[in-house]
C-alpha cells in the first residue's frame, strides 16, 4: 500500500492517508484539520488521486488526532473506527477542544466500529493489523502493514522518544512494556510513521530510543 502524511493544525498533527493502488480504496488516519484550508487539502488529494474512502481510523481519542472526524465522516460517509477504550475520550472530545478554544469545530465522537486486539483492517487488497498498546491513552492502537513494512503509531513511538503518559488514562510502565513487547520484535526496517514529527524505523529506535533501554 502506499501513504501520504499531512501536517495539520496548531498541534503538528500526522494526518495519514493510506490507500490501495489496485483498487484505489483507502483510510484516512487520524484527521487533524482544523480550518476549510486543511481540510480542502485532503479532499483535494483524494479527488486528485481518485481515492474511495472506506475508513476512518483514530489511533486515539485525544482531540489532536480527531479535531478533522467530523468533515470526514460528513464528506465521505464513513463511521470512525477506533478501539473500545478511548470511547470515553470520544465522548468528550467537545470538552477536550474547549480547553484549546476550538469547540466550534468540534463534536463529540461515536465510535461506529470498536477496534480491537489482533483486528485486520482491508484497504482493497492491503491490510492493516491492530496492536492495542496503551499507556500514552486507554485505547492507543498501532496499525501494522506487514507486507510493505511500516506501522502507524499515533503517540505511542516517536523517533527518539515515546508518547507522553500524563494525561488521564495514561501509564508509563504499561506504554513501555507494549512498545517492547509488541513493536521492538518487529522487522528491524519496519518504517514508523508517528503521530507528530519524522518517520523513524524499528531498527533506529530499538538501538538509540533512551525510553526503551
Amino acid at each position: 500500500m502506499k501513504i501520504a502524511r499531512f501536517e495539520f493544525s496548531l498541534f503538528g498533527i500526522n494526518t495519514y492517508v493510506v490507500w490501495d493502488p489496485a483498487t484505489r480504496e483507502c483510510a484516512v488516519v487520524d484527521p487533524g484539520m482544523i480550518n476549510a484550508v486543511e481540510e480542502k487539502a485532503l479532499a483535494d488529494f483524494i479527488a486528485r488521486e481518485k481515492l474511495t474512502v472506506t475508513h476512518l481510523i483514530n489511533t486515539h481519542l485525544h482531540v489532536d488526532h480527531a479535531v478533522g472526524n467530523r468533515f470526514v465522516t460528513e464528506t465521505f460517509d464513513v463511521p470512525v473506527e477506533a478501539h473500545e477504550a478511548d470511547a470515553v475520550l470520544g465522548a468528550n472530545l467537545a470538552q477536550q477542544a474547549a480547553m484549546f478554544g476550538i469547540a466550534e469545530r468540534v463534536s463529540d465522537v461515536k465510535v461506529g466500529h470498536r477496534l480491537e486486539e489482533g483486528d485486520v483492517i482491508h484497504i482493497g487488497e492491503g491490510e492493516l493489523k491492530v496492536l492495542h498498546v496503551p499507556g500514552h491513552s486507554p485505547g492507543s492502537v498501532v496499525l501494522y502493514d506487514a507486507k510493505d513494512d511500516f506501522l502507524i503509531a499515533g503517540d505511542v513511538l516517536f523517533r527518539g522518544s515515546v508518547g507522553r503518559a500524563d494525561l488521564p488514562g495514561g501509564d508509563m510502565g504499561t506504554l513501555i512494556s507494549g512498545i517492547k513487547g509488541k513493536l521492538l520484535g518487529l522487522p528491524p526496517q519496519t518504517v514508523v510513521y508517528p503521530g507528530h514529527g519524522p518517520a523513524t524505523t524499528i531498527g533506529e529506535e530499538k538501538l538509540m530510543n533512551p525510553f526503551l533501554r
